[in-house]
């Protein structure tokens, strides 16, 4: 795995991208220390203040709260919300994933049957159905997000597993007695794992956008908890005089997420073995 990581950095633009996720990171765990002003307290005498305003670097919103203090405090939001729900949805979807394509028989049609039952579904709408029932909360879009998303994990691991249990040694566990629960893991696991590790670092990507977007419609992260999703629904009635209220933001999710797909890619083509580029 570290010679992955060392094919992956050898491209200026993977290492370009490696380094605005760890600026963004860095903003994310260092948010008390580097921002210049508290997120949620403001002052409507500078109200609506321009970027580049003595003591506002990027100014300020409708309520006066300095909006560079803001943009940092929501990557905490982004960054915790995209890695927790991956990491949520990741575990149960390979472990149902690992069951459903191991034991095969009435336990893989069940649970094969409820995946595409649940990807029958747009994405979008699942989530925010799940988010309504919910109600709004952090703990709350990060459950939304986990259940709208495990199905895609599963699905692939039980199409890895399926391939894999036909292998030679697979089979020879077999034949030894070695029991499922010990094939599973010292002889499956490990091969499906670069799979997971991929989509996973795709999936945060997906998973920052769709945050943003259940937060901009009022179903996820609520005010005065500043997340990049609710400061652009904030700022959408004045996108024609107070422009950087929609810009800043939205150049957070766009910049972000890029640079997670990016890595991501990279990452795919140096452990797939499909699509292996040396």
């Amino acid at each position: 795995m570290v010679e992955v990581f060392k094919k992956v950095l050898k491209n200026w633009y993977t290492l370009f991208a490696v380094g605005i996720l760890f600026l963004i990171l860095s903003m994310a765990l260092g948010a008390s220390l580097i921002s210049p002003h508290s997120p949620t307290e403001g002052n409507l005498l500078e109200r609506l203040q321009p970027p580049l305003t003595k003591g506002h670097l990027l100014g300020t919103d409708t309520l006066g709260r300095d909006f560079l203090s803001r943009i940092i405090y929501g990557a905490r939001v982004s960054i915790a919300v995209g890695v927790t729900t991956v990491l949520i949805a990741g575990f149960f979807g390979t472990l149902l994933g690992l069951i459903s394509g191991f034991y095969g028989g009435w336990i893989d049609r069940i649970l094969m049957r409820f995946v595409d039952m649940q990807l029958s579904f747009p994405f979008v709408v699942l989530a925010l159905t799940i988010a309504a029932i919910l109600g709004p909360s952090f703990r709350n879009i990060i459950i939304t997000l986990a259940v709208s998303s495990w199905v895609i994990y599963a699905r692939l691991v039980r199409g890895e597993v399926l391939g894999i249990k036909e292998q030679q040694y697979v089979q020879a566990a077999f034949t030894i007695g070695l029991p499922n629960w010990r094939i599973i893991v010292m002889h499956i696991l490990p091969n499906v794992l670069s799979a997971v590790i991929v989509l996973a670092s795709l999936e945060v990507g997906r998973m920052i956008i769709s945050e943003a977007a259940i937060s901009f419609l009022g179903f996820g992260i609520q005010p005065p908890t500043p997340a990049w999703g609710n400061m652009l629904s904030e700022g959408q009635d004045y996108m024609t005089t107070s422009w950087w209220l929609t810009v800043f933001p939205g150049l957070a999710i766009v910049i972000t997420t890029v640079a997670v797909n990016v890595v991501g890619d990279k990452l795919r083509d140096k452990l797939d073995p499909k699509l292996r580029l040396e």
